[in-house]
């Protein structure tokens, strides 16, 4: 992990005299350091300063002046509703030239932060009600960007969740057989080619205009929403890194996928994976408690579908850098993927045998709050 230098620090706007850092090592992606200021009151403040993969992110300035774009109109409507800006939203700082981030002299780009005080991620759900809150948390966040012109930000990742261009990269991968697996993989690849109409609704829906475009977080799992430290109440929606043009049931159905599974996300035993419905509803409820009057009925009658589409396409692109050779997500193990595979489509199959109810409960919990 490459630590940044003073060279690096003083080129940001920061408030108050630097006294040191730490390294924090929460993230799989970006580098990440706390860094300790005085303010001038004697007061400590805190700034957290990221090295950006740009291995991951092709385009860290393109990035950078969407989630400035986004950050600012969250602050904007924060203020304009009485609440706390700077604990409500993420505030990026400036380079002193007034640049979104810093190059430094070896390529690595570099941005900065106002540490939110008082908060915690939490990795995997301990109690119902902090999934409720992660659903409020995006809800809100969803919301708040409800009137944000979608259209004006970058594509930072093309086609991140067009599940159709993964089924096709999936298809891509059986027909080259790049080492020898797909013998043994007939049952997963018969899955994904029985599901494939699942894969269109979303794609289709926003090419035709039914489902609307909206600004989207794209990584809607529960640590990316920082609670309060005592009450547990959601605080601010963090890692805009995936902020996209896209759809709203991207973000719900990531969120299902990920909180909803009763075991680990590689847990080879299937007997211990299971779709947890009480949780689905613990979700949606704190979601549309924000975000149901903004939504339209497609949407409405779309989010138990986008929890199987979303998983599904996770299932799948598992599935397929298996069938590459491990290239893409890191592994520790052999088969490591392909049990990542079997969770996943294990899950689609339980909320497919659930649909009707969740379409119930979802219609139920909107009519609520529409």
């Amino acid at each position: 992990m490459k630590a940044p230098d003073n060279s690096v620090i003083s080129q940001f706007d920061y408030e108050g005299q630097y006294v040191d850092y730490e390294v924090n090592n929460s993230g799989l992606i970006n580098n990440t350091y706390i860094l300790n200021f005085v303010g001038n009151d004697g007061s400590a403040i805190h700034y957290c300063l990221q090295r950006v993969n740009t291995n991951v992110f092709k385009n860290p300035v393109a990035l950078m002046d969407n989630v400035f774009s986004v950050s600012n109109h969250l602050q904007a409507k924060l203020k304009a509703a009485g609440k706390d800006s700077k604990r409500g939203a993420l505030n990026f700082i400036k380079t002193k030239d007034g640049k979104n981030g810093y190059f430094d002299k070896d390529g690595d780009f570099w941005r900065t932060y106002l540490y939110v005080e008082g908060t915690v991620a939490h990795n995997k759900i301990e109690k119902p009600i902090q999934f409720r809150n992660a659903g409020i948390g995006f809800g809100h966040f969803q919301n708040l960007l409800s009137d944000f012109p979608s259209d004006s930000l970058t594509e930072t990742i093309p086609m991140f969740h067009n599940t159709v261009n993964r089924y096709n990269n999936l298809m891509k991968a059986v027909e080259a057989d790049v080492v020898g697996r797909v013998s043994s993989v007939k049952d997963e690849i018969d899955f994904a080619i029985a599901h494939k109409p699942y894969c269109s609704i979303i794609v289709d829906g926003l090419a035709d205009g039914s489902i609307p475009l909206r600004v989207t977080h794209n990584d809607t799992k529960l640590n990316n929403v920082l609670m309060d430290e005592v009450t547990d109440e959601a605080v601010c929606v963090i890692d805009m890194d995936t902020i996209m043009p896209g759809s709203a049931l991207y973000d719900f159905g990531d969120s299902i996928r990920f909180g909803t599974n009763t075991a680990a996300e590689d847990e080879p035993d299937l007997d211990k994976v299971h779709f947890d419905i009480n949780l689905f509803r613990e979700y949606t409820e704190g979601f549309l408690s924000q975000v149901a009057p903004a939504l339209t009925q497609a949407e409405i009658d779309n989010l138990a579908n986008s929890a199987i589409i979303m998983t599904l396409e996770c299932g799948m692109r598992f599935l397929t850098d298996y069938l590459e050779g491990d290239v893409y997500f890191h592994t520790t193990r052999d088969g490591q993927n392909l049990d990542r595979t079997h969770t996943q489509f294990r899950l689609v199959e339980e909320m497919e045998a659930k649909l009707p109810e969740l379409n119930n409960m979802v219609a139920e919990i909107a009519a609520k709050y529409r």
